[in-house]
């Protein structure tokens, strides 16, 4: 599996943040492959959240794999790892060659069109430790990527993410910003996200 990179790696110009964006991290026939492969053979699951004291259904799957005896916690919900099939192996290296990380898990999130979403919030459970690295893949139907600082509410920052993009979040970046993949009407296909994290 190659990671093909058509484009120069797009460093965003924000404070407090070092996120890097590659448009053409796998090219569109990699991407294509592993979008259908991910789609059917996944552990998809929705998890039910609460919001103000109501109890919903998550508005996308989820799909947790990684290292073993290292769960995953956020939102009221705790995922326990799956192990790491072939193609998640192979996307996994790819991805820490790049990005120079050893990464423990990755959370699969299956937005299956523009009512499933994402909203306001920062990877920044404690199980991520100081600064964490978050390496996002998109695959699918892009999706915008909202960025909005904690305290300057004018700094603010949308990303289309493109078939088989990588984006890359480092450094301070979930101590002073949050983000979020915000619902739409437009009609739009089904997307897949793989995060890959160091859970400590």
């Amino acid at each position: 599996m190659n990671a093909l990179f058509q484009q120069e790696p797009i460093v965003l110009d924000l404070p407090d943040a070092e996120i890097i964006y590659f448009p053409h991290f796998f090219n569109t026939e990699e991407a294509d492959r592993l979008f259908s492969e991910l789609k059917n053979n996944s552990a998809w699951q929705q998890d039910e959240i609460r919001v103000f004291g109501k109890i919903h259904p998550q508005p996308r799957l989820t799909a947790l794999y990684g290292e073993q005896e290292k769960p995953y916690s956020y939102a009221n919900i705790t995922m326990q790892p799956l192990e790491w099939t072939p193609i998640l192996q192979k996307i996994k290296e790819s991805v820490e060659s790049t990005c120079q990380t050893k990464f423990t898990s990755v959370l699969l999130n299956y937005y299956r069109d523009g009512k499933d979403s994402n909203g306001w919030h920062a990877d920044n459970e404690k199980e991520l430790g100081t600064n964490p690295v978050i390496a996002s893949i998109s695959l699918g139907a892009e999706r915008v990527f909202q960025l909005k600082h904690n305290t300057d509410k004018e700094c603010k920052k949308n990303i289309v993410l493109e078939h088989g993009s990588l984006l890359l979040m480092k450094g301070t970046t979930q101590q002073f910003w949050k983000h979020q993949i915000p619902k739409t009407t437009k009609p739009i296909g089904p997307r897949i996200n793989l995060t890959f994290r160091v859970i400590i």
